[in-house]
């Protein structure tokens, strides 16, 4: 029993030593791993944000009537530039029957009115003229006659009140029936005219259809959609986890895709106060001007468009990639192994700066020359044997 049990006690001892032996001789027949190096390189580093929107006018006029009626002529289309001033369109109008009808009501009792001061006032004509004439002749007293030269012309400026009265409800009958009146051409509420200088963006009417005027009780039909495309403005929305990091005055670089992704600059000068909710997160409004373009490329209103937000940037630094640098498991300050000879590598504790996720600024610790370690370890690929026949 004892001899098989030594037996087998030296059977276990030289398998494990030809074990043993057959590993070490596999790892010594492996290809050693090899480190590949980079080199630091001058980069402008920019740390952004991306905002989606749009790109519409800063001001923008909408033009309405202040009369009800029908279009009967458009003068412009979308596209034109307009002045101040200038004809949009003409309104043909459509008299309210109840209006009308009480304006002449008022023109025929304005007439009666005038025929009764009339009648009054060539009473006391004649009433005034025989009293003038016993006055010369020293018949009356002056107090007499002073009442009747003052009756006389209180019955000359009744008489010029109701005259002024029933041109003015003429007038008015006038306004109601077309929407203008002798001597109110320039005025007539049937010109609707541009308010403001700049391009009609849309006429959303067609003649022959009606419009309402403005007023305290309707907002009015809309006749054309009045801007200056000169003064363009970025809208976008920021997701809450990003508007803790914007402030009024950044810059934008907008980026319209209908342009061939053209870059345009802007000024960030609006963040909401409140958030809205979008699709379950929290959306926060915002609005950047855009700087006149140099060569005055003309941009559409309503273009789709991102915004980057341009948090920090630093140009022409020393950078290399965040990959490369390592931290210490205990000061957690970082680090990078730059090569000595070859394949040997020194420690080297860097000061880092500015980063955007992909290049990291390196302000010291490090030269253009050095040739810094690719931490992650490359095998060399397996040779591949020759099997013949």
């Amino acid at each position: 029993m004892k001899r098989r049990g030594t037996i087998v006690m030296l059977a276990v001892i030289v398998i494990l030593t030809i074990a043993g032996i057959w590993y070490i001789v596999v790892k010594d027949m492996e290809d050693p791993v090899t480190y590949e190096t980079e080199t630091a390189e001058m980069q402008t580093i920019v740390k952004e944000t991306v905002a989606t929107g749009s790109i519409v006018p800063k001001e923008e006029v909408n033009i309405k009537p202040n009369i009800s009626g029908v279009i009967e002529k458009i003068h412009v289309q979308a596209g034109d530039y307009v002045d101040a001033g200038d004809l949009i369109a003409d309104i043909k109008v459509v008299p309210n029957v109840s209006s009308l009808t009480s304006a002449k009501n008022s023109i025929a009792a304005q007439r009666t009115a005038v025929q009764t001061a009339k009648l009054a006032l060539d009473n006391q004509t004649a009433i005034y003229n025989r009293q003038k004439e016993l006055f010369d002749k020293g018949v009356i007293s002056a107090n007499d006659f002073d009442l009747a030269q003052n009756n006389f012309n209180n019955a000359q400026q009744r008489y010029r009140q109701e005259q002024v009265s029933l041109s003015g409800a003429s007038q008015n009958y006038d306004i109601i029936r077309t929407g203008t009146t002798a001597g109110l051409g320039e005025y007539a509420n049937t010109n609707v005219r541009a308010t403001v200088s700049g391009m009609i963006l849309d006429v959303p009417v067609k003649e022959g259809n009606q419009v309402i005027e403005s007023n305290n009780f309707n907002e009015g039909t809309s006749i054309a959609l009045l801007a200056d495309i000169n003064k363009m403005i970025f809208e976008g929305k920021v997701d809450e986890s990003e508007v803790g990091k914007i402030k009024e005055g950044l810059p934008l670089e907008i980026t319209v895709g209908a342009y061939d992704n053209r870059k345009f600059n802007a000024t960030l000068d609006y963040i909401a106060p409140k958030g809205v909710a979008e699709n379950g997160a929290i959306q926060f409004a915002i609005k950047g001007t855009l700087e006149p373009s140099e060569n005055n490329s003309f941009i559409r209103a309503g273009l789709s468009a991102n915004a980057s937000i341009i948090l920090d940037k630093a140009t022409d630094v020393l950078a290399i990639k965040e990959a490369l640098v390592q931290y210490d498991p205990e000061t957690k300050k970082p680090f990078v192994e730059v090569e000595t000879g070859d394949q040997q590598f020194e420690r080297r504790d860097v000061v880092l700066g500015l980063s955007n996720g992909i290049f990291v600024e390196v302000k010291e610790g490090l030269s253009k020359t050095d040739k810094i370690k690719v931490w992650n370890a490359l095998k060399a690929p397996a040779a591949t044997g020759n099997y013949g026949g």
